[in-house]
């Protein structure tokens, strides 16, 4: 389908793509945008003609399972359940990082100014610098990798799984992790910008979170849906999380959210949860995706907010699954389950 298709009400240029968006990313100098479809596609936006629309790649013979931005700056890594990790460039070429035969998948991070890519399938879990011909580091749990996570310095990786998260130090060969415990399923996992906090989204409706300068660990519930994503602003002041019918941001500030009661934004009582949710860059502000395809920008405590795609009255709604900020902060790009992609343009708003 073709830019500005009357998928939605949507403030910017709109395609179908067809198939549940994995993932998304825009390249460091903010002239591409990349995403990462279930039917095993790479598609590639460039954004100085963005009206031609995307250039779809063929990189696994079945499903994209997890996606991330390389080591390599313009090129992504793509992980399927084909059991390869493939490094994708812009012009579609391609070079398998890891392939781990009848095994899928899963996972995929990377921390390009440190070097290091990590990816996971079920148990076990592979650490490879940037030197070519080295072996993977692997790492074995005892139950599956729920997620990955690399420290803002690209010092210390987090692997959560069933009843904790380990901390790794990514440069050894080999030692002990560091322990947090809380029981309970792990997941997502994110690290505060200062490196201080690792915070995971359960199985249950539920955050947990430790803070590692004096091992104080912490529960943030209260969630009426399952919360699949969660971001810090760059400053580190605050935690948005979805998993509510608002945007939930918790207090980071002070000690951190311990006792303290979150800020909320946009959204209605007792209307769709939000099912993604991305800082801005550079700026205070949040975008955030519902389950019913609506994606909004607002500020943490403030009731007014920028509405950027309003579902259609005659179109069967569709979770938003991915979203994706160019560096310099200017567009957005919002996917969906169903394979929607809008992106918008903050500077024709102005």
């Amino acid at each position: 389908m073709s830019a500005g298709a009357p998928l939605v009400e949507s403030k910017g240029l709109s395609w179908a793509l067809d198939a549940y968006v994995i993932g998304a990313a825009a390249t460091p100098d903010s002239r591409f945008f990349v995403c990462s479809l279930g039917d095993g596609t790479v598609r590639v936006l460039d954004l100085t003609d963005a009206a031609k629309g995307f250039t779809a790649y063929q990189i696994h013979k079945g499903g994209s399972l997890c996606f991330a931005p390389d080591i390599e700056a313009g090129s992504h890594l793509s992980g399927g359940d084909d059991g390869k990790l493939v490094k994708v460039k812009l012009d579609g070429s391609t070079e398998i990082i890891a392939d781990l035969g009848r095994k899928w998948i899963e996972h995929v991070t990377s921390h390009p100014d440190a070097g290091f890519r990590a990816y996971a399938s079920g148990k076990e879990a592979y650490v490879l610098g940037k030197k070519k011909g080295d072996e993977p580091r692997k790492i074995t749990l005892e139950t599956s990798v729920g997620g990955l996570a690399i420290n803002p310095k690209g010092k210390r990786i987090a692997i959560a799984h069933y009843n904790a998260v380990n901390l790794y130090w990514l440069a050894a060969k080999d030692g002990q992790p560091q322990v947090l415990p809380w029981k309970g399923s792990h997941l997502q996992t994110t690290w505060s910008p200062d490196g201080d906090y690792v915070v995971t989204a359960m199985q249950e409706n539920a955050l947990h979170g430790w803070r590692l300068s004096d091992g104080q660990h912490f529960r943030m519930q209260g969630y009426a849906a399952k919360i699949r994503a969660m971001s810090f602003p760059k400053r580190g002041h605050l935690l948005a999380t979805g998993g509510a019918d608002t945007v939930i941001c918790w207090p980071f500030t002070g000690g951190g959210p311990m006792g303290k009661e979150p800020s909320e934004f946009g959204g209605m009582v007792n209307g769709p949860p939000v099912t993604a949710v991305l800082a801005h860059p550079k700026l205070d502000a949040i975008a955030a995706g519902f389950e019913n395809g609506k994606v909004i920008v607002g500020q943490p405590g403030s009731t007014r907010v920028m509405p950027i795609v309003t579902p259609a009255k005659d179109k069967e709604p569709s979770a938003v699954s991915v979203l994706a900020w160019t560096p310099d902060g200017d567009r957005l790009l919002a996917g969906t389950e169903a394979g929607d992609v809008h992106v918008v343009d903050f500077r024709s708003l102005a």
